[in-house]
Order: C-alpha cells, then sequence, then structure tokens
C-alpha cells in the first residue's frame, strides 16, 4: 500500500475529525488555511463541511468550493476572505461576520486580481460584500448579499468596484446594503440582478462606457444615479418605489452620452432626473423606449438645458408628466414620437400618431415648483381649482414646457427617421463583451466561453 501524500494525508486526517464530530471551530479555521497553502495551482479544495474561522487568504489560482455547506466567521474583525491572485474560483461559501471598519473596507470577499470567479455564494452580516480593487476581467455570479442591520447611511456597499475594468456582476440578489458603487471604472457589464432596501441601487462615478441591463432595482431611495460618467449603457431594467423626498428611479449628473433604453421606470418619486446633463460639448443623451408611470414627476430637469432626446417613451398616469425646477422650459431638448395619456388631440387619419402637436404648457401648478413649501398642497382641491381658473382664463401667458410634433396613439407604430437600421449599440450586453477581450479569453478559457 502506498503512503499518502502530505496533502491528501491532511484531507483524509480533517474529514475524520469531521466525520466522528471531533472537529472544532479553531482547528476547522487553521486547517481550512493550511488546506489552501498546501494545494497547488489549479487544484479544487472542497473542505469538509462546518464553521472555520477568519480571516483565509487565496494567493494562487486554485477552486475553493464549499458545496454549500461551508462557513467561513470572521466573528465581527476585519474582512473574511482575500483574494490576492490571478484565475481563481471561490463558489459555494457562507461567509459571516465582517468588521465594521468603513476605513479598512471590512468585506466579505476583498479582491485584488484579475479573471477570478466569484459565484454561488452567501454574503451576510458584512459591512461591505465585495470589495474589488485595480481588480479586471473577475465574474461575480448569484451571490446573495446583505450588509449589516445599520442604519442606511453607515451600511457598507454591497459590491465595490474601484478602477476596476471589464468586470461582469451579474445574476446577483442584494439586499439592505448601502450602494452598488462603480467608481473611476470602465467597460463593466451589470447584468440581471436584483437589488432592494438600499440607498442608490447603483451608482457611478467617473465610470465610462458601462453596460447596465435587465436588473430589478425596487425599494431603493434611488433606483441609478450617474455622476461624471460617460458613454453608459442602461437597458432593459425595471426600477421601482424609489420614494421619499429625493427619491428617483434614474439620475443623471453632468453625464454625457447615455443611452437610456426600454426600461420601466414606475411608482417613484421622480421617473428621471437631469442636471446639466449631457455636459460635454456636441454629446447627446438618448432616452428611448422607455416607460414612465405611476410616478410623482415622469421627467425632472435640474434647469433649462439642452441635449436630451426623448423618442417613442410612454407617459402614462403621472402626476406631472414633465417638470423643469427652475422657470424656464424644456423645449430646447427633442421631443418625438411620444405616447402621451394625456393627449387632447384626434388621429383622424388613424395612422396611430396625433394629428396636432402634443404641447405642455405650465399654468399656476408652477407654485409647487416656484415655492417648495406648496408642494403639500399638491393634488389638492385648492391647487386644482386655481389651475382651472388659470387656464380658463390666464393673467399671464403660460410657459410652453415642450413640444411633440409627432405624438403617438398606439405603441405599434413605427415612426420613420434618419438612421433607421443602424447598430448604434449591441443587443445584448453579452455581444459587448467581445469588445473588451484583448486575450482571446472566450475562445480559450472554459469559464469565459459560455456563462456558468
Amino acid at each position: 500500500m502506498k503512503p499518502l501524500k502530505p496533502k491528501h494525508a491532511l484531507y483524509a486526517l480533517l474529514t475524520g475529525l469531521w466525520l466522528l464530530g471531533g472537529l472544532s471551530a479553531t482547528a476547522a479555521a487553521a486547517s481550512l488555511q493550511e488546506m489552501i497553502d498546501a494545494a497547488k495551482t489549479g487544484d479544487t479544495v472542497s473542505p469538509p463541511p462546518g464553521v472555520y474561522k477568519a480571516p483565509i487568504r487565496i494567493t494562487k489560482a486554485i477552486t475553493l468550493d464549499g458545496g454549500g455547506r461551508v462557513t467561513i466567521d470572521g466573528a465581527g474583525k476585519g474582512t473574511v476572505l482575500w483574494i490576492e491572485t490571478n484565475g481563481a474560483t471561490v463558489r459555494g461559501l457562507r461567509l459571516i461576520g465582517s468588521g465594521e471598519s468603513h476605513n479598512d473596507i471590512d468585506s466579505g470577499i476583498q479582491v485584488r486580481g484579475n479573471y477570478n470567479v466569484i459565484k454561488d455564494n452567501v454574503i451576510e452580516d458584512a459591512l461591505f460584500g465585495i470589495n474589488m480593487q485595480q481588480s479586471d476581467n473577475n465574474i461575480v455570479r448569484r451571490n446573495r448579499i446583505k450588509s449589516k442591520t445599520f442604519s442606511l447611511g453607515v451600511r457598507g456597499d454591497s459590491i465595490r468596484l474601484w478602477y476596476s475594468k471589464a468586470n461582469r456582476i451579474e445574476d446577483n440578489d442584494i439586499r439592505d446594503a448601502r450602494d452598488l458603487v462603480v467608481w473611476y471604472s470602465g467597460d463593466n457589464v451589470i447584468a440581471r440582478n436584483h437589488i432592494s432596501g438600499g440607498r442608490y441601487g447603483l451608482h457611478f462615478m467617473y465610470a465610462l462606457s458601462n453596460i447596465v441591463e435587465g436588473n430589478r432595482f425596487r425599494d431603493n431611495s434611488v433606483g441609478m444615479f450617474l455622476m461624471y460618467s460617460d458613454g453608459l449603457i442602461l437597458r432593459n431594467n425595471t426600477i421601482s418605489h424609489a420614494l421619499g423626498a429625493t427619491g428617483m428611479g434614474i439620475g443623471l449628473k453632468e453625464s454625457s452620452d447615455v443611452t437610456i433604453e426600454g426600461n420601466d421606470i414606475v411608482y417613484s418619486a421622480t421617473g428621471l432626473y437631469l442636471d446639466v446633463s449631457p455636459f460635454q460639448p456636441d454629446t447627446t443623451n438618448r432616452i428611448r423606449n422607455n416607460l414612465f408611470a405611476f410616478n410623482s414627476i415622469g421627467v425632472l430637469f435640474h434647469n433649462d438645458w439642452q441635449g436630451n432626446i426623448f423618442q417613442d417613451n410612454r407617459f402614462e398616469d403621472n402626476y406631472v408628466q414633465v417638470s423643469v425646477n427652475a422657470k424656464a422650459s424644456a423645449r430646447r431638448n427633442a421631443w418625438d414620437g411620444n405616447f402621451w395619456d394625456d393627449y387632447a388631440g384626434f388621429d383622424l387619419d388613424r395612422n396611430g400618431i396625433g394629428d396636432t402637436a402634443h404641447e405642455m404648457r405650465v399654468y399656476a401648478d408652477r407654485l409647487w415648483m416656484d415655492v417648495p413649501p406648496t408642494a403639500f398642497f399638491k393634488g389638492s382641491a385648492v391647487l386644482s381649482l386655481l389651475d382651472f381658473l388659470e387656464r380658463l382664463a390666464p393673467f399671464t401667458e403660460p410657459i410652453v414646457l415642450l413640444r411633440d410634433g409627432t405624438p403617438k396613439i398606439r405603441d405599434d407604430v413605427h415612426i420613420a427617421r434618419a438612421g433607421d437600421g443602424k447598430k448604434e449599440s449591441p443587443d445584448t450586453a453579452e455581444d459587448e463583451r467581445l469588445k473588451y477581450d484583448p486575450f482571446g479569453l472566450k475562445k480559450r478559457v472554459k469559464k469565459y466561453m459560455k456563462a456558468e
């Protein structure tokens, strides 16, 4: 009989101790790190089920597979698991009990490397969920992440990208964290995540050329907010119940060349908020085929600005469809082919397009915009009566807020425009990934060939 190699002997001893019920948490902790240290590049480490003590560090390209039965407990100190290598995989773990330091960014997982895969893990009672710094081409998929039970402002972020590029954040379930933040990071894909109970569901700062697709945001103070971030694509997301005094579905501040397309933005205080966007000269923001419904304000402009193109959107059952904070209009933006449920015209030729333009005028209902405290009476009989009298016999010329020359009566109507048929952006986030594959990983590395 051949003697066991030291590594195999260690595995056998740990398994035997676990079967006999004699593996303590402290012994398990030391042995788990020893198992990882003893593994060679390319090995899979599958610890016996149990609770292990943090911190754990992975410094080589191995797979750590908990099989859904392994817990690593930080006991309220520091970060639970560190990945300080390229090409590692961490899956099937439960990571709990990080420290509470914002300065140290105490997390469930800290990543300092490229081409790693973090999937099918549960991260709970961790101040920050996953923190990635200067880490590129990683996959974060199908994880459940929840922060500590602190008040909203002092929770940590669920996922944090800092100077990190070409990562894929997909199919994660994120609840009761502060933000998912993308800072100084570009070419990332954030797709099909469920994010609820946070402050900013998704927050971009100085982040270029990211794709956000197919996500669901609910019960966050803000669904998505873009600050100084250009070239983003926000597509086919659902944002709902972004309520509160400053609640909004999507907000843009000094952000340019943004495509907002195919999103449902509903039941929010403000559907879309635009503050000096687009900011860069000779750029536009394209807002197309979105549903704005059951919001207090459908689209809110911070001031009189230009460069936004609104096409083929549906505005339904918003208390106010469009508003401008300053005493100005939104006419310097392009409005074309949108559906307005308050359109008062006809379609005598039955081509699905109104015979006359849809114009929004501002009457006495400007009171609650110009004098914010009067917003308390918004929707009241008194303000409605003032508005009716102003429309019936206006004392001053009302402000024309916007003019849509081709308002749609039906959704199925296609309005021919210059450039139809030209593919401005990829149909899916999967197509976009091909643009950022400088090493040909999609053809050479199994885990990049197909979503696992």
